[in-house]
């Protein structure tokens, strides 16, 4: 190879080089799987994205499966739920809730919500639901509203609730 030509392969390679990386550092190449209509830049997801969370637990709601519900929630995840005075922090506890408050057929919609994406991994959804509630033995039918809280991690791949509080309003 003479030195022409090698100096040709570098510059090639330089070239490229400095392509690739201000590609990179214009966001294109930083976007994740999934991440839909996230900030590419900094691979944030959307809050659309943090949103569509609450849909899918409210989802796994309708199931009537506790173990399913429970399955939305980190090993590690506090609950402090609506209508239980009992914290729930671990798996066992959360199923135990969700046995009770799944026999009332509960069907939630968000009134307000704030989100806060954080970062890649985490984001924190706050403001203010209610549950339809049907009683499982007269079948009569009832509406909770309450203050929420989820603070949501990314962990191995999958967005798991972390932290999920809920405060009945103290005004009815």
């Amino acid at each position: 190879m003479t030195r022409r030509s090698i100096s040709k392969r570098a510059a090639i390679v330089t070239a490229t080089a400095v392509i690739a990386v201000g590609t990179f550092a214009a966001g294109a190449a930083v976007a994740g799987p999934g991440w839909g209509d996230g900030d590419t830049r900094h691979g944030k997801p959307s809050e659309k994205e943090i949103a569509g969370l609450f849909d899918r637990w409210n989802s796994s709601l309708q199931t009537g499966d506790p173990e399913t519900v429970a399955d939305r929630y980190a090993r590690d995840a506090v609950l402090l739920p609506t209508l239980s005075n009992q914290v729930r922090s671990d798996r066992a506890g959360i199923v135990d809730y969700m046995e009770h408050f799944l026999a009332d057929k509960p069907v939630g919609k968000k009134i307000e919500t704030h989100i806060n994406v954080l970062d890649g991994n985490s984001a924190i959804d706050a403001g203010v639901y209610q549950f339809t509630l049907t009683d499982h033995e007269t079948g009569e039918k009832k509406v909770v509203k309450a203050r929420y809280t989820y603070e949501y991690e990314k962990r191995g791949g999958d967005w798991l609730i972390v932290n999920h509080h809920s405060s009945k309003m103290p005004e009815g």
